[in-house]
C-alpha cells in the first residue's frame, strides 16, 4: 500500500538523469526520471533516448525535456482527476548537470 504525507500544498517535483552513449551497439543514451507528490514517488520512466545525443549536454536536455513534458501532463492529470484542489505551485524539474542548465 502506498500511502502520502497529507499536505496544505501540493507540488509535483520531478527529477531526471542521463548517461551519454551507454550503449555501445546503438550510442544511444538512457535517460530516467522520478516525479514525487507529498513526498511519494507517483511516476517514473527509465528508457533509450529516441536520438543520438552528441554531447553530454545534449543527452541532459533531452532527459530534462521528456521530464518536464510528462510533468506537465501529470501535473494536469492530477488536477483533473478532481480529488485534489489544484496544485497551486509551478512544476520544478531537476537535473544534475549545470552546463544543461545554463546553457
Amino acid at each position: 500500500m502506498l500511502t502520502y504525507k497529507r499536505s496544505d500544498h501540493l507540488e509535483v517535483i520531478g527529477y531526471s538523469d542521463s548517461d551519454f552513449v551507454e550503449c555501445v551497439d546503438t550510442r544511444k543514451s538512457t535517460f530516467g526520471y522520478l516525479f514525487l507528490l507529498a513526498e511519494g514517488a507517483i511516476s517514473w520512466k527509465s528508457a533509450k533516448q529516441s536520438i543520438i545525443a552528441e554531447s553530454t549536454m545534449e543527452a541532459e536536455f533531452v532527459a530534462c525535456f521528456e521530464a518536464t513534458i510528462h510533468g506537465l501532463w501529470l501535473r494536469n492529470f492530477i488536477s483533473g482527476l478532481g480529488i485534489v484542489d489544484s496544485i497551486g505551485k509551478p512544476l520544478r524539474t531537476y537535473c544534475d548537470n549545470s552546463t544543461a542548465v545554463f546553457f
